[in-house]
């Protein structure tokens, strides 16, 4: 099929066979002490073929945990089970980023050290729930940063990137959507300071950008990307004024010459056209990649693709049924339907069991 979604492209050090991005998708599969598991060594190997893979949100401390059975990226014993996964997707010929994550106020004190209060920007709670101790339950109560505390903040992403690199990734990508800490930090419904992180766009930008300096100083810049959520109300977030916050983040990440801009348009995994916003903008403003996320089909994709409104697209939940979706494209095969009941913890049923084609065709017959 000739589709520009199999053309390569060139991203940093990298030659990607073709555009297809598999989106981070948290599983909650980790093994004893969040390390991913066999089952997850399998699973990313089986979807190799994408242009590039972007690992599931993995915590950089155990302060950054916010759901039960999330990997980590902080512990020896972690940085051993990713490195288990990147040699199996180099093995056969993948290319693959860790995200590094910390969820702020998305989290329950049962999670947390000492079982203590999730962190904030400002104490103010989320509404909705989390997974933890195999029910869900309520966002706990956060208490704000204090400001000698940021630092802390900022080194656990430089440390979780050196263990990234350490473990094999091809690059890291800073979790700066969804509602999470970096987020919280942007948006003015979530930070009411008034220090040096509060009030101005400035202000409230400033600790996404220093992690994403102190990454990019780290891991390389040209091996660390980024992602944001200019207008998704996830995780009970929301800007009062986005377009021109997230324009003066974009630029500011622009400056750091990171190597892709990956942009969750529209309210994550719901409607594209949630609110009004210019994505051309941040596609003008940013001199590396654009990945365009969310919603997305192989028509969609192509439209994306041939207007150069993006140059790589994200898909999600395709990948999560199909590890041979760029097959399935390049064939014009059908897609196995997701089974959302799997999506979150479990085994291997729904996970590392969905047919790839040749298996698919022997069941049929």
């Amino acid at each position: 099929m000739n589709t520009k979604l199999l053309e390569p492209f060139r991203l940093g050090p990298l030659t990607l066979p073709n555009r297809f991005v598999m989106a981070p998708l948290t599983r909650n599969r980790a093994t004893a002490g969040m390390v991913p598991g066999p089952l997850a060594v399998e699973y990313y190997g089986q979807r190799a073929t994408a242009g590039l893979l972007i690992s599931e949100a993995s915590q950089v401390s155990q302060q950054g945990q916010g759901y039960q059975d999330t990997p980590g990226i902080y512990s020896r014993e972690q940085v051993a089970g990713w490195r288990k996964v990147t040699d199996r997707v180099h093995e056969r010929g993948g290319r693959i980023f860790l995200q590094l994550w910390h969820v702020g106020r998305i989290s329950h004190t049962s999670l947390q050290p000492d079982n203590g209060a999730p962190v904030a920007p400002s104490a103010i709670a989320a509404k909705g729930k989390t997974y933890a101790n195999n029910a869900f339950i309520d966002y706990s109560e956060p208490r704000a940063l204090a400001l000698e505390e940021i630092p802390g903040i900022i080194e656990s992403f430089r440390r979780g990137a050196a263990n990234a690199i350490e473990a094999g990734f091809d690059g890291v990508e800073v979790h700066g959507a969804n509602g999470y800490l970096l987020d919280q930090f942007a948006r003015d419904g979530s930070n009411k300071r008034t220090d040096a992180y509060g009030g101005s766009i400035e202000n409230r930008a400033r600790l996404m950008l220093e992690v994403a300096k102190a990454v990019s100083a780290e891991a390389g810049r040209e091996r660390t990307g980024i992602r944001i959520s200019p207008v998704s109300p996830t995780q009970d977030i929301f800007d009062s004024n986005p377009q021109p916050l997230f324009d003066y983040i974009v630029d500011g990440l622009n400056a750091l010459k990171l190597t892709y801009l990956h942009v969750v348009e529209g309210s994550t995994g719901g409607p594209r056209d949630i609110a009004p916003f210019d994505y051309g903008s941040l596609r003008k403003r940013f001199g590396g990649a654009y990945i365009a996320n969310n919603g997305y089909d192989f028509e969609l994709a192509e439209r994306m693709l041939a207007a150069n409104a993006a140059d790589l697209i994200a898909f999600g939940k395709p990948f999560i049924a199909n590890p041979d979706l760029v097959e399935r494209l390049e064939k014009g095969a059908p897609l196995n339907t997701p089974d959302k009941s799997t999506f979150y913890g479990g085994g291997a049923k729904g996970y590392t069991d969905y047919p790839v084609l040749g298996e698919a065709l022997d069941a049929a017959q």
